[in-house]
C-alpha cells in the first residue's frame, strides 16, 4: 500500500515544455485535464522550442559576426545544434542580433489561449505562462572563453527586448513570467556539462553574480504580472549534470535571489529526483524563505501517482503547503506519455 502523505498538496505547476505538438492541444488539454488545479497555462513549447534552449544556436547564428563551430551541421530533429563563436576581430558590442523567438511564439500563443478562454475551454482567471531562459543559459552553453564575456551583455540585451514585446502585446492581469535557471545551478555545483566543467566568465564570486543576474530578471518584470522562478538540475536524456545531495544549494539560492529581488516572486518551482523519498532530502527547506506559492517537483512518469505520494509525505515533513509539478518539462518525455503524467498530478493534488 501506499503511504499516505500527511499534507494534501494544493494545485498543480506546468513547468513548460509538454510533448504535444501544438499550443492549442496543449493548452485545452492541461485544462480539461487539470481544471482548477492550475493558475496558469503555458503553451507547451512547442515547434522548435520543443528541446528548450537548443534552437537559439540556429537563431544567432544567422547574425553577422556570429560563427557555427565545426564544417557539418549536428542535426537534432532540423536543429543545427553546433556552438557558436565571435568572428575573428568582431566587437561583440556592434553585433545586431535578430528577434531570439519568444516573443513571436508568446504573441501567437496568446491569441489561442484568448480564443480558448473566450470559448470557456480555459477557465476566467487563469493566465498565459510564458517560460524564458536566463541569459546564462544560452551564452554557457554554446558560446566559450572570452567569447562568453563578450556576448553576454549583447544576449542578455536581446532577452530583454523579447520580455518587453511580450509585456507589450499581452495584457499584465493574463500574463504570468517564468524565468527556467538550470545552468545557474550547474555552475554553483560545478558541474560537468557538454563535455566541460560549467564556470563562471566574470570577476569576483561566482555566486554573488548569478544571484545579481536572476534578480535582474526578475526585476523586470512589472509588478502587475506574475513572476515565477523555475530551478533545475538539468534533464537532458533525462538525467542530471549533477545529483543533488538535498535542498540546501537550491535553498540557498532561492533564499539570496528572493531577498535581493525589489519585486515579489509569485512562485518557485524545485526539483526532486525520483529516487529522493527521504526526509534528509528536503530537510533544508525548513530554512527557505516565503513565497506566494512553492511547487516541488516531484511527479515522475516512471513511477506515477504511487511514487509522488511517497516523496510528498517525506517532503510534508518539513513544508506544509506546497502544490505538485515535475522536475522539469515533459516536452522530451516519451510519446504517448503526456496525458497519464498529467494525470498523476490530478490524482496526488487538490483544487485551490
Amino acid at each position: 500500500m501506499p503511504q499516505t502523505p500527511e499534507v494534501q498538496p494544493q494545485g498543480a505547476l506546468l513547468v513548460g515544455s509538454v510533448n504535444y505538438d501544438d499550443a492549442e492541444k496543449t493548452m485545452s488539454t492541461a485544462s480539461a485535464m487539470l481544471g482548477d488545479l492550475l493558475r496558469r497555462i503555458p503553451d507547451g513549447e512547442v515547434g522548435r522550442r520543443f528541446h528548450w534552449i537548443m534552437f537559439q544556436p540556429d537563431v544567432l547564428g544567422q547574425a553577422d559576426g556570429i560563427e557555427r563551430v565545426g564544417d557539418e551541421p549536428r542535426l537534432l530533429r532540423g536543429i543545427d545544434i553546433r556552438p557558436l563563436r565571435l568572428a575573428e576581430g568582431v566587437d561583440a558590442a556592434g553585433i545586431q542580433l535578430p528577434p531570439l523567438g519568444y516573443a513571436d511564439a508568446a504573441i501567437e500563443s496568446y491569441a489561442i489561449f484568448r480564443r480558448l478562454r473566450d470559448a470557456g475551454d480555459i477557465a476566467a482567471g487563469v493566465r498565459f505562462q510564458v517560460s524564458l531562459p536566463t541569459p546564462v543559459a544560452v551564452v554557457s552553453s554554446y558560446f566559450s572563453g572570452d567569447d562568453r564575456a563578450a556576448i553576454d551583455p549583447v544576449y542578455t540585451a536581446a532577452m530583454r527586448r523579447e520580455l518587453d514585446r511580450i509585456l507589450s502585446a499581452i495584457p499584465h492581469d493574463d500574463l504570468a513570467i517564468q524565468w527556467d535557471v538550470a545552468s545557474e545551478l550547474g555552475i554553483i555545483e560545478r558541474a560537468s556539462g557538454y563535455g566541460r566543467t560549467m564556470e563562471a566568465w566574470w570577476p569576483g564570486d561566482p555566486f554573488a553574480g548569478l544571484v545579481e543576474r536572476l534578480v535582474a530578471l526578475i526585476d523586470a518584470v512589472p509588478a502587475d504580472v506574475e513572476a515565477g522562478v523555475h530551478l533545475c538540475y538539468g534533464d537532458a536524456g533525462e538525467k542530471h549534470f549533477v545529483e543533488p545531495a538535498d535542498t540546501a544549494t537550491l535553498v540557498r539560492f532561492a533564499n539570496a535571489v528572493i531577498t535581493a529581488s525589489a519585486r515579489d516572486l509569485t512562485w518557485l518551482h524545485l526539483p526532486v529526483p525520483i529516487d529522493r523519498d527521504d526526509e534528509a532530502y528536503f530537510a533544508p527547506l525548513a530554512d527557505l524563505a516565503p513565497t506566494s506559492e512553492l511547487y516541488l517537483g516531484l511527479v515522475h512518469r516512471e513511477d506515477g501517482a504511487e511514487g509522488a505520494r511517497r516523496r510528498i509525505a517525506a517532503a510534508s515533513a518539513v513544508v506544509d503547503r506546497f502544490g505538485v509539478a515535475t522536475e522539469c518539462g515533459i516536452g522530451r518525455a516519451p510519446a504517448g506519455t503526456t496525458e497519464e503524467i498529467l494525470r498523476t498530478h490530478a490524482e496526488v493534488a487538490s483544487a485551490w
